[in-house]
């Protein structure tokens, strides 16, 4: 019954955390001038509209998932460039932005939440942290893709995205080697050493701040 519970607690927390990572990038894309998200009913933070199935397997396999992409059109900003990478960061600031209010009362008066809600804001900080944190990475389709361009020459930018689109496969297919090969008969995964390393230097910094 308790690993019933527990369950039902991460599950609410990754909804949760999910759901205000996709909207956020629906919200700022529509601010920046393009309301595709919007034509698509993803600015909303109803759940049933962001959560990828495939996203949610990996977060119980692996500690790590995403939702459902945002449709957005970079044609519609004044700057696509500059647009795509903002509305791609949007999803992960909310998602730290998320762990720090969680924080607060973590923090400050955990004595006084009910057990129940100090579990759940427990687990939404921490998968607002991984979310966060996996998306930030440079490999497509993954946010950090869509924000290192604009780092990119001008004159280059053309072939990184053509690079990005002929990647994206080989990344999907190296998380299964990972998670399924590596982490099997090594006992470890690679990605995950980078993205728990990274998770507790993040809510150190979560927990100082809150």
């Amino acid at each position: 019954m308790e690993t019933i519970i527990n369950y039902a607690y991460l599950i609410a927390a990754l909804v949760v955390a999910i759901s205000i990572h996709e909207a956020a990038h629906a919200l700022v894309a529509y601010k920046l001038g393009d309301d595709t998200a919007k034509y698509h009913g993803r600015l909303t933070l109803n759940p049933a509209a962001h959560l990828d199935p495939l996203g949610t397997i990996m977060l119980f396999l692996a500690g790590f998932g995403w939702g459902k992409p945002v449709p957005v059109n970079s044609n519609n900003f004044k700057n696509p460039v500059e647009g795509s990478a903002l509305t791609a960061f949007a999803g992960p600031l909310s998602n730290f932005a998320t762990a720090l209010i969680c924080s607060i009362p973590l923090k400050y008066f955990p004595q006084i939440l009910p057990y129940q809600i100090y579990q759940f804001l427990l687990l939404l900080l921490d998968l607002s942290i991984i979310l966060g944190i996996f998306n930030m990475l440079p490999f497509p389709p993954l946010d950090g893709s869509k924000i290192f361009a604009v780092f990119i020459p001008k004159n280059k930018r053309e072939g990184y995205f053509d690079f990005l689109q002929r990647s994206q496969k080989y990344f999907v297919i190296f998380i299964l080697v990972d998670l399924f090969l590596i982490r099997r008969y090594l006992g470890y995964s690679i990605l995950w050493l980078l993205i728990g390393n990274l998770h507790a230097a993040v809510k150190a910094l979560v927990f100082l701040g809150g």
